[in-house]
């Protein structure tokens, strides 16, 4: 037997082994360590290997879809041995010790999961590829658990930001790729050969040409070929349901990198989960496939502006109609999601539940087709309401042949209704009639024994046998008692009888042919719903947009958003802005939010942010950010009124973080993002800054926050807010014609800070940090020592013109160490002469008010 695992373990390479022996899986070696310590179950031993005793754990596999949701979420791969024969046909082939086959039929890992209970029903399960050939560059990515499947053609710079937007479970590289950094699984080379690639496409779909799905560039094919070869590796030869790939070009969709990404948190909070983003905030959908679809359209806000608009149109649709929304998300809450359990039957892996899924929700999808279907429909909702109709045929089909609520677990039958085959009603009730025969036997035992607590039980090993108590069991064991007995256990001991035998093989056998009958029905039932597939899945999609679309018209409806108009020229218009998510917090905690104006247009383009820390500048910048990212991706906003121009790219640059296993400081990783918007940045980005250069000196941080708003302004002349506590940068002003000065309003009253939160013209009158510091809680004494030193740098600063005027204010510093050495040396030239000792109470109290005032004219 160990020779057979160590041949299979070889092949599962790096994978985890799922062993199957009887009713469990079990892990040998390292691999039983592994598993033993990720899932806490105990790590036994069994035989020897080399002299050793071997490591040993093993999982129920009933049980099994738990622990390998366990083993996934942990980074594991786990290889799965099934046995491909029953030991009967094992004896027959080999003899009485023969050893079982198995094989490994299935690599499960997190990017080709299908199962219901290992995926999350709000996101979308991505598996990519990275191919290149020619210089070019092209993704292909596959949600198998839905079939979709896209290709991106992008160029090597874009890269990190197409698979940051994606955020695949897995991606998967040739060996030597030079996108090895953003790969998790290397496979070989060949695999990403172009020409293999496009001839694996051929067979997966059985044309002889691709030329019906569009123009595929060497680098899509390479790519496409990779991802298809790793599903088959996985799916052992067997491949999943993928349908006919989308191409799509990333100059289709705004260009976010992953920095802006995770900075301005669309999908996923700073903390890693999906609470807290703006895509929890905003998500109203009912659906599972409505969630995934919001997600994906919040990562790619489009660059088509006919796009939009349909989109838009939608969601106007249902906002103005409270009572049309209203019956619409009803009837989506109410239907399965189809596209997963699509997914699942395609994938072998499907159950009789998932049948029955299709039929609720295609017969739903139908109705609500029917219920919207009306003149006057927005022209997207024309487009799709077909999507939602054709499928009566299967729809009846599944209808006669299902049970109302057809079982998850097929082994035991049930799931077809009565009517459907007769001879299967006949089986039923030849079981039925010998269940009852049974029970008769059982009563007619009782009377003839006179035992009253004798049984008639079932099991897998003796099947139906009788069971009396040990102390009654001495009449059945005497040779003319018609008994014979099978087992004797504590307690009970078991019998069988001429008659008993006789009814149980018309039971069993009516049952097995029974269960035979089911499965045949359900193998003909998968294959027909198969046969429609495709436009299966153009169902799951059309009733995914119009979750989505009713959605944001809830989401907007809620928070009285506005619908954005969309120009072609450069404009940011915004009225009354709020931030969704912390106007969502903020509205919990009774608080209200503080709405913003923002306008940056040709001879306004930069803003230059001034005020103080937790003033609200973060949160203005970003919230406008965010505001073009809804605007595109086709939803309301938030805000009393906007216009806005298309923005081709969106950059962030906010907060601090560092990248120390890449050897990145916080102020290198500042100065890395920050080279990326100047480099990548054009006239219709838009782009947000914060605190530029504060991660190093202040003479080093201003010269480059000075270049920085130089550059912006005269090179990219892009949308801009720039915040930032270097006073000294206002003087560009006076410079920049489209630079303006902005601040956010605060202040102080009877020595406390009041931040209002609001955007105003001109620049901050200073930055408050010692009142900042003081709402910190900073100690009183360390606040006082900081004011000091803050009163002779703006004395020094006063004298030499600004910190921008040159390095004229350094020799400050020099001598207000001097004066405080020379305060110090007073107080202990004071403290020296004293004799502790002899002085007088009174005394000792006038030395502290002398050494008080000392230290008075120091500070």
């Amino acid at each position: 037997m160990m020779a057979q695992y160590l041949a299979l373990k070889a092949e599962a390479e790096d994978c985890l082994l799922f062993y199957r022996m009887g009713d469990f899986f079990e892990l040998f070696f390292e691999d039983a360590k592994i598993a033993s310590a990720v899932l806490d179950i105990a790590l036994t031993a069994r035989g020897e290997h080399d002299g050793e005793r071997i490591p040993m754990c093993g999982v129920p596999v009933h049980a099994m879809e738990g622990y390998l949701a366990r083993l996934i979420k942990a980074g594991h791969r786990v290889a799965i041995a099934n046995q491909t024969e029953t030991p009967e046909e094992a004896r027959k082939r080999m003899g009485s010790k023969a050893l079982v086959n198995r094989a490994i039929v299935r690599v499960v890992t997190a990017g080709t999961l299908t199962e219901e209970s290992l995926l999350d029903s709000r996101t979308a399960n991505w598996c990519a590829a990275i191919g290149e050939a020619g210089g070019s560059v092209a993704i292909a990515c596959a949600d198998i658990s839905t079939g979709r499947f896209e290709i991106i053609e992008t160029t090597a710079d874009r890269a990190g930001a197409e698979i940051a937007r994606l955020s695949p479970a897995e991606t998967a590289v040739g060996d030597g790729s030079p996108f090895d950094e953003l790969a998790t699984i290397t496979r070989p080379r060949v695999d990403f050969d172009s020409a293999n690639g496009e001839a694996r496409l051929k067979r997966l779909f059985g044309v002889a040409t691709l030329d019906g799905f569009g123009q595929f560039s060497r680098a899509a094919l390479a790519a496409a070929g990779g991802l298809a070869a790793y599903l088959e590796h996985t799916a052992k030869g067997a491949l999943p349901f993928l349908r006919p790939p989308r191409v799509t070009r990333t100059e289709a969709a705004m260009a976010i990198d992953a920095a802006t990404r995770e900075s301005l948190e669309l999908t996923v909070s700073s903390a890693g989960t999906r609470k807290g983003s703006l895509l929890d905030s905003v998500d109203r959908t009912v659906t599972g496939a409505g969630a995934r679809l919001l997600g994906s359209d919040i990562a790619a806000p489009l660059m088509d502006r006919p796009g939009v608009e349909a989109r838009l149109d939608l969601v106007a649709h249902f906002h103005d109609d409270a009572g049309l929304r209203d019956m619409v998300r009803g009837a989506l809450r109410a239907m399965p999601d189809i596209g997963r359990a699509l997914g699942r039957l395609a994938a072998g892996r499907g159950s009789p539940r998932d049948l029955g899924q299709l039929r609720d929700g295609l017969d739903g999808a139908w109705r609500l087709a029917e219920r919207l279907d009306a003149t006057g429909i927005p022209p997207l909702l024309a487009e799709l309401l077909p999507q939602m109709r054709g499928h009566g045929a299967l729809i009846d089909l599944l209808t006669r042949a299902l049970v109302p609520e057809p079982p998850v677990d097929a082994n035991n039958g049930g799931y077809i209704a009565e009517g459907y085959d007769a001879a299967l009603d006949d089986l039923r009730d030849a079981g039925a009639g010998g269940r009852r025969a049974i029970a008769a036997l059982e009563a007619e035992y009782r009377t003839r024994t006179g035992i009253g607590s004798l049984k008639i039980r079932h099991n897998g090993v003796l099947g139906y046998h009788i069971e009396v108590p040990a102390k009654n069991a001495d009449p059945l064991m005497a040779q003319d008692s018609g008994f014979t007995h099978r087992q004797t256990l504590a307690g009970v001991v078991r019998f069988n009888a001429p008659e008993l035998h006789e009814v149980a093989v018309k039971v069993t056998q009516a049952g097995a042919h029974g269960l035979a009958a089911e499965a045949a029905h359900l193998e003909d039932l998968t294959t027909r719903a198969l046969s429609a597939r495709e436009p299966i899945a153009r169902t799951a999609d059309a009733l995914a947009r119009i979750d989505v679309s009713a959605g944001l018209a809830e989401r907007a409806a809620e928070g009285g958003w506005a619908r954005p108009h969309l120009v072609e020229h450069a404009c940011f218009e915004i009225e009354g802005g709020r931030h969704p998510v912390v106007e969502e917090a903020v509205a919990k905690s009774g608080g209200r939010f503080v709405a913003n104006d923002c306008n940056l247009s040709e001879s306004s383009r930069l803003w230059l942010v001034t005020g103080p820390n937790m003033g609200g500048k973060s949160t203005f910048l970003r919230q406008n950010a965010l505001i073009a990212v809804l605007a595109q991706a086709g939803s309301y906003v938030p805000a009393a009124r906007a216009t806005l121009g298309m923005v081709d790219r969106l950059f962030s640059r906010v907060g601090a973080s560092d990248n120390l296993a890449r050897g990145r400081s916080t102020f290198m990783v500042e100065m890395v993002e920050t080279a990326a918007i100047l480099a990548q940045a054009t006239p219709r980005s838009f782009v947000i800054l914060d605190e530029v250069g504060r991660g190093t000196s202040t003479y080093d941080g201003l010269a480059i926050a000075w270049s920085v708003v130089e550059a912006i302004h005269e090179d990219n002349r892009c949308r801009c807010l720039f915040a930032t506590h270097y006073h000294e940068l206002t003087r560009l002003a006076e410079r920049c014609d489209a630079l303006t000065l902005h601040h956010v309003r605060a202040r102080e009253w009877k020595g406390d800070l009041v931040l209002l939160h609001e955007v105003a013209e001109g620049p901050a009158d200073r930055s408050y940090g010692l009142a900042v510091a003081r709402l910190a809680g900073m100690p009183p004494v360390t606040i006082k020592r900081a004011k000091a030193v803050l009163d002779k740098l703006e004395a020094g600063r006063a004298a030499t013109g600004g910190l921008a005027a040159g390095l004229d204010d350094l020799p400050l510093f020099a001598a207000m160490a001097v004066e405080e050495e020379e305060q110090v040396d007073t107080l202990r030239s004071e403290l020296g002469t004293l004799d502790i000792d002899s002085l007088s109470p009174r005394e000792a109290l006038e030395v502290l008010y002398r050494l008080k005032g000392l230290a008075a004219e120091g500070a």
